[in-house]
């Protein structure tokens, strides 16, 4: 079960068993959080963080477990404050597909449907930042700033998706996993760390069902990439982008 810390009198009130970490991270509230600055809540200024704050919940899982389930009545909306989610759907006949992953500062929220159409499950130990539908609609009526990055966000979310569908299409392993990098090297940069490293908290089974492929298939490519001097691996979660030229030359066939 996820475990909550709920701001009581602006003082963090942690839940039974909760670590040190998550309690320390609730403490710096809003205005202290370490990824304000790529959450929506950077739309307002630090002064009004506090009405932010105070309606909001911290939510921890473990490695593993579901945020949310698809079909579950939308109960609330979130931000990914620390670890790594996937977005998965499962079809009829057993098949898992990955239809993206949630890194800190990720938003998790607001769509036209009253039910989630996707499982969220974390892939490491996460902790987030929810808050109920009813107080972030009324957090969008009473500033402005703040719905037109939600709505920024949706849109940049939506080419997202086209990309890979497009990818999906008409790309071979190569350029989807080439772009894949990319993209997880240009979120490393908004977060203003090295982007010449990209650290992959997913398995490679996450990665083949993101872009469609067998593990074998995102395997060969690994090595095929690796064998070309474009990236080298020091273990399955650290990826070196030693050709980053090649490499965007790769993802591009997505434009």
């Amino acid at each position: 079960m996820s475990l909550r810390i709920l701001r009581q009198n602006d003082a963090p009130v942690p839940g039974s068993g909760t670590g040190d970490a998550v309690v320390c991270q609730a403490a710096r509230g809003c205005s202290g959080c370490l990824v304000r600055h790529l959450a929506v809540c950077a739309a307002l200024p630090v002064q009004k963080a506090q009405v932010m704050e105070s309606l909001a919940d911290d939510v921890r899982l473990v490695a593993g477990e579901a945020l949310v389930r698809e079909g579950e009545p939308r109960r609330g909306v979130f931000t990914v404050t620390k670890g790594a989610l996937r977005r998965i759907r499962l079809l009829p006949d057993g098949r898992r597909l990955v239809a993206g992953f949630l890194m800190p500062g990720d938003f998790i929220g607001f769509s036209g449907t009253s039910h989630y159409r996707h499982t969220i499950e974390s892939i490491t130990d996460s902790t987030l930042c929810e808050f109920s539908m009813a107080d972030m609609r009324s957090l969008c009526n009473d500033h402005p700033e703040l719905e037109r990055e939600l709505l920024e966000r949706a849109c940049v979310e939506l080419d997202a998706t086209r990309s890979n569908l497009m990818s999906l299409a008409r790309l071979n392993p190569m350029e989807r996993l080439a772009g894949f990098l990319v993209d997880m090297a240009q979120r490393r940069r908004r977060q203003g760390q090295d982007d010449t490293e990209v650290i992959l908290p997913m398995t490679r089974t996450d990665i083949a069902d993101y872009l469609g492929l067998t593990v074998e298939t995102v395997s060969r490519s690994f090595t095929r990439l690796r064998q070309e001097g474009s990236i080298a691996t020091d273990d399955p979660h650290h990826v070196r982008l030693l050709n980053r030229a090649r490499l965007d030359a790769l993802a591009e066939a997505r434009a």
